[in-house]
């Protein structure tokens, strides 16, 4: 499991992050998903250390 945080530039300020959580089948697709999107996206192994803001 690990914890993929990220953000819309276009509807969020610089200090707002969302979190998604994704197990290890899914987790490249959903990375790949916002990166293509051009949205900042930042991969975290342990969920528990993500910032929920």
């Amino acid at each position: 499991m690990c914890a993929l945080e990220w953000r819309n530039p276009r509807i969020h300020s610089e200090d707002r992050r969302k979190v998604w959580l994704a197990c290890g089948e899914h987790r490249e697709y959903l990375h790949d998903y916002l990166a293509a999107r051009e949205f900042p996206v930042r991969m975290v192994e342990d969920p528990t250390a993500a910032e929920v803001r």
